[in-house]
């Protein structure tokens, strides 16, 4: 493997897959497993002593992506605030964020005006990446990792 690989592979596994100490308890919020049948397989956020894990989310209204790109931003960061807040947190406490984009030359600025609006103190940490499609033909798909201050 070269060392390209190698170096892809580790700085993957630092951002993607934290070490967490097997005996904190965890607290799932909108939990999903084998059991629940047909669902997407996966939970809406985890949380780990004063960390919370926030699966991605995608900004559909009543099942559908909104023709304004705007208003699908605000519905993916008020579902990100609403799972931040069912873990007693605040937007304030998100250290990182990662935002997918189907075409980030068209909907950036977009994004932005929306983002902006939801945090009072420092912006955290950010990656905003092309990604091609999304489920359902979102525009935006949003994951972080919040720890409380």
């Amino acid at each position: 493997m070269k060392l390209g690989k190698i170096l892809k592979l580790c700085i993957f596994v630092f951002i993607m897959a934290p070490i967490v100490n097997a005996e904190e308890s965890r607290t799932y919020f909108n939990p999903r497993s084998n059991a629940d049948g047909n669902v997407p397989p996966f939970s809406g956020a985890v949380l780990v002593g004063d960390t919370l894990y926030l699966s991605g989310t995608i900004g559909f209204k009543d099942g559908k992506v909104p023709e304004d790109p705007v208003e699908e931003a605000r519905i993916v960061m008020n579902n990100i605030k609403r799972s931040v807040e069912a873990a007693n947190m605040t937007m304030d406490d998100i250290v990182v964020m990662q935002v997918f984009c189907s075409d980030v030359e068209r909907y950036y600025q977009s994004f932005n005006e929306a983002y902006r609006t939801f945090f009072k103190k420092e912006f955290p940490a950010r990656a905003f990446l092309g990604s091609g499609a999304l489920i359902g033909n979102g525009r935006f798909e949003v994951q972080g990792i919040a720890i409380k201050r």
